[in-house]
């Protein structure tokens, strides 16, 4: 189990739920670091499903993965609908998205402040 090494850091979550989403085939999966846009969260992922049954399924063993591994969970939304669904791991948000929600939305560009052509504010620790 994760959580028998200690306290998790949020990288080491993040981590964890990015290789969650890789190994069950999301799509242009997405880590953004956030915590010096907000207090709320440190890292916030992005990931896509194929349909609306991938996105649940992704949900699924995200949330499965996290409760054998020790991992907190806040709360999850979405998946009834499975068009969205996020998972909060306290200081890691996690969305999953059909494509067409995620284009729509387009929520990395609305979380990603920094000033046109500066990337010193911007940390993408992992882009799949």
């Amino acid at each position: 189990m994760l959580a028998e090494m200690g306290s998790l850091s949020s990288r080491k979550i993040a981590d964890h739920a990015i290789a969650v989403l890789d190994d069950h085939k999301a799509t242009n999966i997405r880590c953004l670091d956030v915590s010096h846009l907000t207090s709320l969260m440190d890292f916030m992922i992005v990931g896509t499903g194929r349909s609306d049954r991938h996105v649940r399924a992704l949900g699924d063993a995200l949330i499965e993965s996290c409760k054998e591994n020790g991992i907190e969970i806040l709360g999850s939304e979405g998946q009834e609908a499975a068009e969205w669904l996020l998972v909060d791991l306290v200081d890691v948000v996690v969305h999953v998205m059909l494509p067409r929600t995620r284009e729509f939305y387009d929520i990395e560009k609305l979380w990603d402040i920094s000033p046109r052509g500066d990337d010193a504010n911007r940390t993408h620790i992992g882009v799949r």
